[in-house]
């Protein structure tokens, strides 16, 4: 992980391949993972990925002209994603194949859908479905419990990556981690 430059910082991710591409300004939180083919730049402004987010197989970030791009905690950037300059915050889940340009604003718990097309200075509140290209809200729901599954599942894997184990379902720990998880989240409600 000490491959990249000085204007990357690596606060102890859980993962990060070694095709991963990082340059400039750019923050990888506690549990964060970086998967194949990942090319993150930040020539100016900053690129700060949050905890426990899982940037997934050939997905692109960068930052905008005037804007730069923060990812919240609990993500999960799914394959094919590209998000230039725009902001996402806790708890979301960005579909397949999604684009996200530059002032793009989304509020915590949300989940695009893939292929959605989000563009310049859209604005999402919390709580929502976001489909279609360009994209709209189409429901609104807390999708912030599911999101923050998907994302300790992504973390468990990483884990299981950094170790050289590459079936994380097939290992004893991973039902009683996502289980712990579940209640954790149980209790956050109640």
């Amino acid at each position: 992980m000490s491959r990249f430059g000085p204007g990357v910082t690596l606060n102890d991710p859980a993962f990060i391949h070694e095709t991963a591409l990082v340059y400039g300004k750019v923050t990888i939180s506690e549990g964060a993972s970086l998967w194949p083919y990942v090319v993150i730049r930040s020539e100016m402004h900053e690129v700060r990925i949050g905890k426990r987010t899982n940037i997934q197989d050939f997905v692109m970030i960068h930052v905008g002209n005037t804007t730069q791009t923060i990812i919240g905690d609990n993500c999960s950037i799914t394959h094919h994603v590209t998000v230039h300059g725009a902001e996402i915050g806790d708890n979301c889940l960005i579909g397949i194949n999604s684009t996200l340009m530059d002032g793009v604003k989304i509020g915590k718990n949300c989940i695009i859908a893939g292929h959605s097309i989000l563009t310049e200075g859209t604005e999402i509140p919390d709580n929502s479905i976001v489909a279609g290209a360009p994209a709209k809200v189409i429901k609104t729901r807390d999708n912030g419990a599911a999101n923050i599954m998907n994302a300790a599942f992504y973390f468990e894997n990483a884990k299981a990556y950094a170790r050289g184990e590459h079936r994380v379902t097939d290992l004893p720990e991973f039902g009683a981690a996502m289980q712990a998880e579940l209640e954790k989240l149980g209790q956050n409600k109640g």
